[in-house]
């Protein structure tokens, strides 16, 4: 019985980490992000995603959000917001809701779907995965946002 006790802790903790370390640097409350967002003037990026099956979502982070040139914009210009769906990772069934309900929202049909919201909360524009790693992808956001603000 012990053994069993301390396996489901210890496996426990680990899926807590693991779920921390995927969304870091990432806001998985859209409440707190939009927040965040008018009163710091930033862009929300919404990434809907399914961070541990659907392949484009872990190409899109791999290539992209993970990458030290997107990080540094997103911190300079954005809230980023993790919307998960996950397959494997245990996800709380606040979160389930919350994500499910902004899906609906925002017409996401399919994984990953990026959408970018004024500071405001105003829909900016919907994408998703494009090719050529971080710095493409950051030239194409501050392309959008330079649109936007005309």
């Amino acid at each position: 019985m012990t053994r069993l006790c301390i396996r489901t802790v210890t496996v426990s903790l680990f899926l807590m980490g693991a779920m921390a370390f995927a969304a870091e640097g990432w806001e998985t409350n859209f409440e707190a992000a939009s927040k965040n967002a008018k009163e710091s003037g930033k862009f929300m990026l919404l990434d809907f995603t399914g961070s541990d099956w659907c392949g484009w979502c872990i190409k899109l982070n791999k290539e992209v959000f993970s990458q030290d040139s997107f990080k540094a914009f997103a911190e300079e210009s954005l809230v980023p917001v993790m919307l998960d769906f996950p397959r494997r990772k245990p996800i709380s069934d606040e979160l389930k809701k919350q994500n499910a309900e902004l899906a609906a929202k925002y017409g996401v049909r399919g994984y990953p779907t990026v959408i970018l919201l004024s500071p405001e909360g105003d829909l900016v524009k919907k994408t998703g995965y494009r090719p050529g790693g971080a710095e493409a992808y950051v030239d194409y956001l501050k392309e959008v946002i330079a649109e936007y603000q005309e």
